[in-house]
């Protein structure tokens, strides 16, 4: 069974929800559009599409060439592809915290960061170079040796891209506290998006934050403290070209001087930022500093009829 490609079904309306967006911006204030910006996420977005389209014979070579060993070879149904669903999305999580862990991760998937601006047409900012992050594959086997057909394992993924498009907007505010709890949001996402101390590297949820409550990554938007977006070094371009290539070259010339391999293997495995003498900022450096000048909290004001005592938890009086 070969099923449709949603992210192609679904493209024309993405188009579309762009439009509708930039109107209701300008008509509500709730929001905030760039032209060029717009129109550089827009040709990131057809670029990804082409080069895709063009190296995914990498990834289809890949995954038939571990298929054989799979431990199951399992059918179609709602029941797999449910499951499916929900095990791709673990997937795409720790696919994309490693995404922003590993510098040669980092190269490719630092353009879907690179706007200064938040808004439905961010969603489509795309990688062209995704052939080259060749440690990615390695998140697509375990769905693969588990069993799942390839075109299972394609058609649920793209069901999960189509889910984070909506996502990336600042004209939708908060859910209820049920689906803020259980499903990534608009909120969730745009604190993935901020370059505020309090926020990097946190929410990498595609479809279920939940992920981010287990395993510690969740951080809540704070109304005191708006998201401000992009990356930390700012790029300050609208060509879709240095977009592209940007995390790339950087990359390229910090191996072409590396004195050693060891750092040249540091600089692709590491986190973004690494260097060998220090000088440069990590998102856990930059955290710490963040951390560090913040006010101390005051100590908890004891409950009346309570004594506090020394080196110990508040206990009851004796007159109670």
């Amino acid at each position: 069974m070969k099923p449709f490609d949603p992210v192609a079904l679904a493209t024309p309306a993405f188009v579309l929800l762009v439009i509708a967006e930039m109107l209701f911006v300008r008509f509500t204030g709730r929001g905030r559009f760039e032209a060029k910006d717009t129109a550089a996420s827009l040709m990131m977005g057809f670029g990804s599409t082409i080069m895709g389209t063009a190296f995914a014979f990498i990834f289809l070579g890949f995954a038939k060439l571990i298929q054989p060993y799979a431990l199951f070879h399992i059918g179609w149904s709602w029941p797999a592809a449910i499951a499916c669903f929900v095990l791709d999305d673990l997937r795409y999580f720790w696919w994309h915290r490693a995404s922003h862990r590993v510098r040669w991760l980092w190269a490719d998937h630092v353009n879907h960061h690179s706007s200064q601006h938040y808004n439905l047409s961010t969603a489509l900012r795309q990688p062209w170079g995704g052939f080259l992050a060749l440690p990615g594959l390695m998140f697509l086997a375990p769905l693969v040796l588990i069993g799942f057909p390839l075109p299972m394992i394609a058609f649920v993924h793209g069901i999960n891209l189509v889910y984070q498009f909506w996502i990336h907007t600042e004209s939708i505010g908060r859910f209820p506290k049920w689906f803020e709890a259980v499903m990534n949001t608009p909120s969730h996402h745009r604190v993935h998006h901020a370059v505020n101390a309090r926020y990097l590297d946190a929410n990498y949820a595609g479809v279920f934050i939940v992920w981010d409550r287990m395993f510690g990554t969740f951080v809540a938007e704070r109304d005191d403290d708006k998201p401000r977006y992009g990356i930390v070094g700012q790029i300050g371009s609208f060509n879709p070209l240095r977009i592209a290539a940007h995390g790339w070259v950087s990359l390229g010339s910090d191996l072409w001087r590396a004195r050693s391999l060891k750092h040249a293997a540091l600089y692709l495995f590491a986190a973004p930022g690494w260097s060998p003498d220090g000088s440069r900022e990590t998102s856990d450096s930059i955290k710490a500093r963040w951390a560090a000048a913040q006010p101390a909290m005051p100590a908890p004001v004891p409950a009346i009829g309570t004594v506090p005592v020394p080196g110990t938890a508040a206990v009851q009086s004796p007159a109670e």
